[in-house]
């Protein structure tokens, strides 16, 4: 009776340190390193919010800035803008150091941007 008792409480201690490891590495989270503001010195910028929502300005083919809001996904190296009117955008990405490479193309226009990271 004992030792029924023991590999109870073994199977129970190891299935509880299981679950407490499947718990602490599921809660384990790393944030986009694209979240937050990125500018350049021409006018175009991109908000990146956590919830997965965006807010462009980039300046089309005669410089006049236009505004694009919607929600984007990020798949590998790829961003997915879907903005408010129905545009969608893919582009690469590549982030080194503090600069964001991506090309931005809208409108028939494209543009490649290399954008700071900023603080509001």
């Amino acid at each position: 009776m004992k030792e029924k008792i023991l590999k109870l409480r073994k199977r129970t201690a190891v299935l509880g340190a299981l679950i407490l490891a499947c718990v602490i590495f599921s809660s384990c989270y790393v944030p986009s390193p694209l979240y937050g503001n990125w500018a350049d010195n021409d006018g175009n910028k991109i908000s990146f919010i956590a919830g997965g929502t965006f807010v462009a300005t980039v300046n089309n083919a005669t410089d006049q800035k236009i505004t694009y809001e919607g929600s984007y996904v990020i798949i590998d190296n790829v961003i997915v803008f879907s903005t408010n009117e129905g545009i969608t955008i893919n582009t690469e990405w590549d982030i080194r150091g503090s600069m964001l490479y991506l090309t931005w193309t809208a409108e028939g226009v494209t543009k490649k941007l290399v954008l700071y990271h900023i603080s509001k």
